[in-house]
């Protein structure tokens, strides 16, 4: 791929932009030579004003999700697309996520330009199980694990049970939840229906992808090749 259409389909600019900023010597090789249009340096390589490029189609990326972010970019207010620098708003493919958190849901959240993987880990047979980390009002009665994991939980509106799910206290108002399948608001309202409410919820993995330590709120990296491998396997 010529370096003009690389560096525009990853948002760097038009490729009349582009053109210009390679005439400017804004992309160079990693010695700091200038590049241009026909050059055949690595990926890997190039520099756009002395700093790495941005990973190549496909690219899936996890962000540990603040509260009081949407994850539409049509949505009102701040979204999580505002986390991540503007030139991907002009990636193309754009970046999709991959199962929305709620505005006042917190955690991992994936997102890829690569519809394939959307699909496989979207799709309601998917075996792509989440755990969310619950803070509760009061606390737990202990019919909770019981009631989540019957099969038989149906919500309210809604005309078909609830997939069995994996409970597990962790403190007197705290507790995990493994999720099989993705409703309207499902956490919540399975605490709901066992008579109490969220205060607090937190995506902690999804697949065999955790959310690591030393992602600050707000933070975005990409996936490397061993975390894709843990979250398709």
């Amino acid at each position: 791929m010529k370096l003009v259409k690389l560096l525009a389909n990853l948002g760097y600019g038009s490729r009349r932009e582009v053109q210009r900023l390679i005439r400017a010597g804004a992309v160079t090789n990693e010695n700091g030579d200038a590049l241009d249009d026909h050059s055949a340096t690595p990926h890997a390589e190039i520099r756009f004003r002395g700093e790495p490029l941005d990973p190549e189609f496909p690219l899936t990326i996890m962000l540990n999700k603040p509260d009081g972010y949407t994850c539409s970019a049509d949505d009102p207010g701040s979204t999580v697309y505002d986390l991540l620098p503007e030139r991907f708003a002009h990636r193309n493919p754009g970046l999709n996520c991959i199962g929305r958190l709620d505005k006042d849901t917190t955690g991992l959240l994936l997102m890829t330009d690569d519809g394939k993987l959307l699909h496989k880990i979207i799709h309601p047979k998917s075996a792509c199980h989440k755990v969310y980390r619950a803070t509760l009002a009061r606390p737990l009665e202990g019919h909770e694990g019981a009631l989540f994991a019957s099969g038989t939980l149906m919500l309210n509106g809604e005309t078909k049970p609830l997939l069995s799910a994996q409970f597990e206290k962790l403190g007197e108002c705290e507790a995990l939840v493994t999720l099989h399948e993705g409703r309207y608001h499902q956490v919540r309202r399975m605490f709901a229906a066992a008579g109490n409410h969220v205060v607090a919820l937190k995506r902690i993995s999804i697949g065999g992808l955790q959310l690591p330590e030393d992602l600050e709120e707000g933070e975005w990296r990409a996936l490397s090749a061993e975390e894709m491998k843990r979250l398709v396997n």
